[in-house]
């Protein structure tokens, strides 16, 4: 008790030293009225643990002791105010420092007001300066120190050439770890002359790149780094540093500024094969191509026994969209070698400062990055902030916070604004930034403040929008002449030095041999990545076609423990799919489709699951998770089979479609030979997404040579729902189909998904697959397969008229697809239109050219052919049947439109329309008056 007395009184210590009268006033307020007095005197004085008593007679006692005269107590109290002032101005600096900060070469913004106002409004005036004041606790100081020289250090720390900014982030462990090590190092970043030179080196190789490339192609596109040089000495630290971490995979994704440089100096890509493209002779060996400052690379660099893959992605002109791309590769490295590559993959994200902060899908990003299905360890984020984008410079043009950077604070990571003209200051955030990465696994941000030297191409002349500020780009020394004036200056080198530095690199550049320790190995390609041997196909096919097999693997992911208290509606869900194991009850949809994930976990083959309610499903029929009624605990009966955890992954994502599908495009581009699912809450939803579709799923391939094999599950029908919740645009995707690029499906049946997801694993063509899959028809009662229909049968491109109507009166051919053929084929059945054959097209796209031919064959005699379709006819698949049957048919105007009248919306917002509009084609088409 005594110890702990004497804690708080050290605690208090200000307390102790004021006057015996001011102690008993500051008390009888706390008496008469406690709110009355500071909050730090409140909780002194209402601590139980002191008793008044001991605290007058301590305070008495110190007094007598000391044989204190009034005056040197005032004093104390004097001090111990200052004292408390300093602690103020010390977290004001941490605080508030890199506003003060000289981040910007071209100084265009304002100075901050005086220190000596600030100091004011701390209430430590200029006599207070020249007090001294025991810092060891702060700047580990032996002696005391004069409040002039504290001032001082904090602002060579803290406004300096780098801006920190740190105190926003909530755990204090991180902000002292980070506090730390800025203050060790007291605003001094200085290297080595060895480092300095080395340094010098990587500026030379920046700078002299873009004048060669300049004098060779004069105007031609290149978005060139000049003016930011400094990424280049960037990297090569980061590459140097995640030598020294054990890092084996390093991750880039970045937009187009720079991306050349960052190609030839960091990856050491062949200078003649840029060449060959910038003279357009460059021939694509098979795609259509890219131009080259969307190309990505993979290179293999050693440093004695230790090898890194730097692997630059391949990403379009939609900025900052290849973020999440990345970090799904990076989770998929993590994934496939947890054991090996655990904390050894590092993504790096390379940002335009406009595009950073103006774009969704940063937010999207940075939102789901510490979420337990996306997060990869951290990504280090570099901002190449040149202070324009395209010819919006003006911040209150450009966005609505102080910093570009400003959005990364609502995941509480630290960002370092850092001066581009200083690369000693740069190497040190960029040790910095990898070091707090590994230890606290959080993003972390370096904004290179810098500038733009050319226009956003260089065809641009940029001083049509921004006259003052390209004036002053225009007198501006490059980094490389800075740096190499400085080290002149302080005789670290010579002129004929940096010549020779200069001369070697073009002399390497033409020799290609610009990174010395490259392993020379394959261009960038996901061809052969994971499972290589896939010659046990022979033996898996051999069990799932074992009926015995498969009613052991269905029997032993449809059991609940005893002692687990599930929901009575998924509990009579299970004890149908245990039924169903016992070939007592048919298969419904969801028992096929875990059924299928068993089977591939069950041979060793990596299932990742993700989408906003994918563990449930959307529309209650998967149940691949179930909880506790009790205590909320999970339970995944797949697990039964995969017990080791590490073959079946699934995760409700975030509410976002862009950046979650990006995320899988990514991680599905490394696991090409395993399942890699993203569903939609409702296919509508998936225009949110476009652009992923677009410039990756639809044409990665054809533009990068880059193979996914993604599957989309997009729940489509017409329900009643409304607009929103009824068409996944089935129109859209047929759009973009072309040399086989993916597969589009509408399976109608349970066997017919389960056959899906086992081809999508086992086919040797690996392309990305868009399910339709349907809602209502998840447990319709017509809608069921049987056991056999998985052992007998494979997936079906189309399915015939399965009723035994007679061949010799069929006068009619109705074609559909999805959850209409099932309302045609009651109709058909109540209303006895036996002349009239239905047939399901399941795959629309690679079109099954072969397949409808034999079926026009077999009803040879038949003139009068229906395309129905629930969609409006400018929507769905009309348009594309349309043009294909034109090919097949002889003469085209046999086949006829049934289904709605054209409309800019998907659907009827009331159900009684909906019904309406549903019964008149569904009666058209069968000839129902």
């Amino acid at each position: 008790m005594k110890n702990k007395i004497k804690e708080t009184n050290r605690t208090y210590d200000w307390i102790y030293n004021l006057s015996n009268t001011h102690f008993e006033k500051l008390f009888n307020s706390f008496i008469n009225d406690p709110n009355s007095v500071d909050i730090s005197v409140k909780n002194f004085f209402k601590n139980k643990k002191l008793k008044f008593q001991t605290i007058l007679s301590n305070k008495l006692n110190k007094i007598k002791k000391n044989n204190k005269k009034t005056t040197e107590i005032q004093s104390v109290k004097a001090t111990n105010n200052l004292n408390q002032e300093i602690s103020i101005l010390k977290y004001y600096y941490r605080k508030n420092g890199h506003k003060y900060a000289s981040i910007n070469p071209l100084k265009n913004y304002e100075k901050i007001s005086s220190s000596k106002n600030n100091l004011r409004n701390l209430n430590i005036y200029d006599e207070n300066t020249k007090q001294n004041y025991f810092s060891k606790k702060f700047f580990s100081e032996k002696d005391l120190i004069k409040l002039k020289k504290i001032i001082f250090k904090l602002k060579k720390i803290y406004c300096g050439n780098i801006g920190f900014e740190y105190m926003h982030i909530d755990k204090s462990e991180e902000k002292e770890w980070i506090q730390k090590k800025i203050e060790s190092k007291k605003g001094d970043y200085s290297k080595s002359i060895n480092s300095r030179i080395k340094i010098l080196k990587h500026l030379v190789e920046a700078e002299t790149l873009e004048k060669y490339l300049s004098s060779k192609f004069p105007g031609s596109k290149r978005f060139s780094l000049e003016g930011a040089e400094s990424l280049i000495p960037l990297l090569k630290e980061t590459i140097n540093c995640s030598f020294k971490k054990k890092i084996t995979h390093i991750i880039l994704g970045m937009a187009h500024r720079g991306r050349l440089n960052v190609l030839v100096n960091i990856l050491g890509k062949n200078i003649n094969n840029l060449i060959k493209q910038f003279s357009n002779k460059f021939i694509f060996k098979k795609g259509s191509g890219d131009v080259k400052y969307h190309m990505g690379y993979s290179s293999y660099i050693k440093k004695e026994k230790e090898i890194i893959n730097i692997l630059l992605s391949y990403n379009p002109s939609h900025l900052e969209i290849v973020n999440p791309v990345i970090s799904g590769i990076t989770r998929a490295y993590i994934d496939y070698n947890s054991e090996k590559i655990k904390n050894k993959a590092l993504p790096i994200s390379i940002h335009g400062d406009a595009s950073f902060v103006g774009q969704g899908v940063i937010q999207e990003t940075l939102n789901m990055s510490q979420t337990r299905g996306y997060k990869i360890g951290g990504t280090l984020h570099i901002i190449i902030n040149n202070q324009i984008g395209f010819t919006t410079s003006n911040y209150k043009d450009a966005r609505s916070t102080k910093y570009c950077t400003d959005i990364a604070k609502m995941i509480n990571s630290p960002i370092f604004h850092v001066n581009a003209d200083d690369p000693e200051a740069i190497i040190f955030v960029t040790k910095l930034a990898i070091e707090f990465r590994e230890k606290f696994k959080k993003d972390i941000f370096i904004d290179l403040f810098c500038y733009r030297r050319h226009g956003h191409n260089e065809a641009d002349d940029p001083s049509v929008t921004q006259p003052i500020m390209y004036k002053k780009i225009k007198k501006h020394k490059t980094v490389c002449n800075i740096f190499s004036n400085l080290l002149k200056k302080m005789n670290n080198i010579t002129e004929k030095q940096i010549t020779e530095i200069q001369n070697r690199y073009r002399k390497n550049l033409i020799d290609n041999n610009v990174i010395k320790n490259k392993i020379d190995k394959s261009n960038f390609t996901n061809n052969n990545f994971m499972y290589k041997n896939l010659d046990l196909e022979k033996d898996i096919y051999s069990k799932i076609i074992d009926k015995n097999f498969l009613k052991k693997i269905l029997n032993k992911i449809s059991k609940i423990p005893c002692d687990f208290k599930i929901h009575d509606r998924v509990n009579k869900i299970y004890k149908d799919r245990y039924c169903m194991s016992t070939e007592k009850k048919l298969l419904d949809w969801g028992a096929a489709e875990n059924l299928a994930y068993a089977i591939l976990i069950y041979f060793g083959i990596k299932c990742r699951l993700s989408g906003q309610d994918i563990k449930r499903g959307t529309f209650f029929h998967r149940h691949s998770v179930i909880y506790d009624q009790k205590n909320g605990l999970n339970y995944i009966p797949l697990y039964e089979i995969d017990k080791n955890k590490r073959n079946f992954f699934i995760f409700n994502s975030v509410l976002s479609e862009e950046s979650v599908l990006a995320f899988e495009y990514g991680y599905s581009t490394i696991n090409i030979q395993g399942l890699n699912i993203w569903e939609a809450q409702f296919g509508d939803f998936v225009n949110g997404a476009q652009v992923v579709i677009d410039q990756f799923i639809t044409s990665g391939e054809e533009k990068w040579g880059i193979k996914s094999s993604l599957i989309m599950l997009l729940p489509h029908g017409y329900d009643g729902q409304g607009p929103e919740h009824s068409s996944g645009r089935i129109e859209r995707f047929l759009q973009l189909c072309s040399n086989n690029n993916v597969k589009i499906c509408i399976p109608s049946s349970p066997s017919q998904i389960y056959h899906l997801l086992i081809n999508q694993v086992f086919c040797k063509i690996k392309k990305p697959l868009i399910i339709f899959s349907p809602k209502s028809l998840l447990r319709h009662q017509s809608a069921k397969s049987d056991l056999n229909e998985l052992i007998q049968e494979k997936f079906k491109l189309i399915i015939d008229e399965i009723d035994n109507l007679d061949f010799k009166k069929i006068k009619k051919i109705i074609f559909c697809y999805g959850k209409v053929y099932y309302d045609l084929l009651y109709m058909r059945r109540t209303f006895k239109k036996n002349y009239i054959c239905i047939i399901r097209i399941e795959q629309l796209y690679p079109f099954p050219k072969k397949e409808i031919k034999n079926i026009l064959k077999k009803y040879s005699l038949i003139k009068n052919f229906v395309w129905c379709q629930e969609e409006p006819k400018n929507q769905g698949g009309w348009y594309y049947i349309y043009n294909n049957f034109k090919k097949l048919l002889f003469d085209i105007n046999l086949l006829s439109y049934e289904g709605r009248q054209s409309s800019p919306s998907t659907a009827a917002g009331h159900a009684y329309i909906h019904k309406k509009e549903q019964i008149r084609f569904l009666k058209a088409a069968l000839d129902i008056n």
